[in-house]
């Protein structure tokens, strides 16, 4: 009868987890559908018609659709390729560059035999705690280091992250056995042959949701580039795009625009279907490339945080 009552017992529990889990589902649905909502809304917007927009606001199934703000961005066509060929070897040198030197300083502050690790990880966080400001950081970049208009302006500035290496350095201690490292050494293989051979393979995970975030920075990055950049040529993606937001605000605001100025764009300037599509060519590349680290991205934030 124990066992009977046992086996009768268990498809309840069971059916109440079910219930459990259906809720949960639909309250993350619904809060997945008001975050996906105003990105489907940007979309719609960069193809509807200024007219109709300025009429009757902003809608998801509008009446009227156009290019003409798309048209609006296309027009800087030399520029937008050059600026994105500019955006694209930020983020990926600038990835590149970070993630190996964030994952060498992890793993050396992970290493407990290491003398210097203790100081190293306070060393570490004195940037995260105290910042010399925005206006020294410019007068020791520009006067002593010379790099104005230099793209490693755009690289260096963002290039370690206290919280990137703290995130690398938990993932080291939690997750790769330390007598992994141990018997590496017993073979004969030196510290750098040890974190390339042994640790880097290893850190795949963490290295890409670290990654992912270092490169939504560098592709999102501006004001770096407001700052130091001066040339046409160097001029990143958001940089350019900003320009253009600032170019139909000027028409729009100036009452002495020359008729052919509008003419060009159609007799009308597209200042809210212009600012959707600027919108839509930034972020449409990130949106591409997420779901492929997806899967990294969670289990690289997850697996180095709970020690097992």
């Amino acid at each position: 009868m124990a066992k009977g009552n046992k086996l009768d017992l268990a498809p309840s529990k069971k059916d109440k987890f079910g219930v459990g889990q259906v809720i949960l589902a639909i309250i993350l649905l619904i809060y997945t559908l008001f975050c996906f909502l105003p990105v489907l809304l940007v979309f719609i917007a960069a193809f509807t018609d200024e007219k109709y927009i300025t009429q009757n606001g902003f809608s998801f199934f509008p009446k009227q659709l156009s290019l003409v703000g798309f048209n609006t961005v296309l027009r800087y066509g030399t520029q937008l390729a050059r600026s994105y060929g500019v955006t694209i070897f930020i983020t990926v040198s600038g990835t590149f560059l970070g993630l190996l030197i964030m994952s060498m300083f992890a793993y050396s502050i992970s290493r407990h035999d290491f003398r210097l690790s203790k100081f190293l990880s306070v060393y570490l966080l004195i940037p995260m705690l105290f910042n010399g400001g925005q206006l020294s950081g410019y007068i020791v970049f520009t006067s002593y280091y010379g790099l104005k208009d230099s793209l490693w302006l755009l690289i260096l500035p963002m290039c370690v992250s206290t919280m990137n290496v703290i995130i690398l350095r938990t993932y080291i201690a939690n997750s790769i056995p330390n007598e992994l490292m141990e018997a590496a050494m017993i073979d004969g293989a030196g510290e750098y042959r040890t974190f390339f051979q042994i640790v880097l393979p290893l850190l795949k995970p963490s290295l890409a949701a670290v990654g992912f975030m270092m490169a939504t920075g560098y592709w999102n990055d501006w004001q770096n580039a407001l700052l130091y950049i001066a040339t046409d040529s160097k001029k990143p993606l958001q940089l350019l795009l900003i320009n253009i937001q600032k170019s139909i605000e000027f028409l729009l605001n100036n009452n002495n625009v020359p008729a052919a100025a509008r003419a060009a764009m159609g007799g009308t300037i597209p200042q809210y279907s212009a600012t959707m599509a600027t919108v839509v060519v930034v972020i449409a590349p990130i949106m591409v490339i997420y779901p492929f680290f997806q899967k990294y991205f969670i289990k690289g934030l997850t697996v180095g945080s709970v020690k097992g």
